[in-house]
């Protein structure tokens, strides 16, 4: 971790932003309900390093590389892994330039992957891509503000939206950018209408991007948001959209396949003593945020990344917990897989692969427990 004038605040930033603490109850598995199995999870070869807040982005080869993270009081790592699901191990290819963690990692239309962002001690603007030929990263060109904790989503044009999270000072950024890979540069769009951290964006089938939720300001100063706003390219700005039905920051949100996005979990202002079971459901064409009345079996918060859509159709819902569990938009009802992960898998990541099995990484169990565990999910 770098030292430095503004190494205190940083230390502040990790506490508060890794804060299932020892102080905060983490999400339990409810005990009182009986849920009937869909698929099963089972642990692999571990990784080569333990990891939390890290990456994971499919390859064209089928490959998925793994790339930095937080390990805990050492700080965060500039290493990276390919995982190959034909061998199901991982094995050690070259690191960044720099340690990262709470960056994005986005697969580029040629093949190479751009890591944004982060933070290793101070809130970073650079960037670095990933040439799956060489396995090696370059320097890439320096986005138009430092941020980490923000979203990266990709159009259909291969162009990606940058938006929100923290930057240089512990500030809350309502900013956001797109990276155009063909002229390999960023450049800034109008902001969003509020400042947000963990936070979701998705790409609707119409081709605009749906934020929703997330937060301002630590501790007893946070305010958490209900509302949404979706994204224009054709106009390159936000405009306000429907309420949650619920407020929610360090959830999830995952498009079904019929257009709707799925929004699954998070908390409250008490963080891991406030996670949530429920979920709800986003219709691009009404507008409107509705309650799903089957809840989940276990309380899921910062799961972000690890909801995945299986080929039947079904969501896989595998991080905030130490168990996973499918959504079936048929019946709106959520079920167990079989397995356990051990622990409350926080800040873990899911990757579908090209068989249709899915690839759960890492994460921790309250900001310490630092795992380098990972599982396959199959049907």
């Amino acid at each position: 971790m770098i030292i430095s004038t503004t190494y205190f605040a940083s230390a502040l930033f990790i506490a508060s932003f890794f804060a299932a603490s020892c102080d905060a109850q983490v999400p339990v598995v409810r005990k009182d309900r009986a849920a009937s199995q869909s698929g099963s999870i089972n642990a692999i070869s571990n990784m080569t390093v333990r990891r939390s807040v890290h990456t994971a982005t499919l390859l064209r080869d089928g490959k998925v590389l793994v790339a930095g993270g937080y390990i805990g009081g050492e700080g965060n790592i500039s290493s990276a892994e390919l995982f190959d699901p034909a061998t199901n191990e991982f094995v050690a290819v070259g690191s960044m330039r720099l340690a990262r963690s709470s960056h994005s990692a986005t697969l580029l239309a040629d093949g190479k992957v751009l890591v944004a962002g982060g933070f290793n001690g101070e809130y970073l603007d650079t960037t670095e891509i990933y040439d799956p030929s060489t396995k090696q990263f370059v320097p890439g060109p320096r986005m138009t503000s430092a941020r980490s904790g923000h979203i990266a989503t990709a159009f259909n044009d291969g162009t990606i939206l940058i938006a929100g999270g923290v930057g240089t000072g512990w500030t809350f950024l309502k900013s956001a950018e797109i990276y155009d890979p063909l002229a390999k540069q960023f450049s800034a769009v109008d902001d969003m209408s509020l400042a947000r951290e963990s936070h979701t964006a998705t790409l609707l089938k119409d081709g605009r991007i749906l934020i929703v939720g997330g937060h301002n300001g630590r501790r007893s100063q946070v305010v958490i948001y209900s509302g949404s706003e979706i994204y224009d390219p054709r106009t390159r700005r936000f405009t306000e959209a429907g309420d949650l039905s619920t407020k929610r920051h360090k959830h999830e949100a995952i498009r079904l396949t019929d257009g709707r996005v799925l929004i699954l979990g998070g908390s409250d202002e008490r963080d891991g003593d406030g996670a949530y079971n429920n979920a709800e459901v986003y219709d691009p064409a009404n507008g409107k945020f509705t309650a799903v009345k089957n809840k989940m079996n276990a309380t899921r918060y910062k799961l972000q990344g690890t909801a995945v859509v299986l080929p039947s159709g079904k969501v896989l819902v595998a991080g905030g917990s130490n168990r996973a569990e499918v959504f079936d938009p048929a019946t709106n009802s959520f079920v167990f897989a079989e397995g356990d992960m051990g622990t409350i898998r926080l800040f873990a990541t899911a990757t579908l692969l090209g068989n249709g099995t899915v690839l759960i990484t890492g994460g921790y169990r309250d900001g310490r427990n630092i795992s380098d565990g990972a599982w396959i999910y199959r049907t």
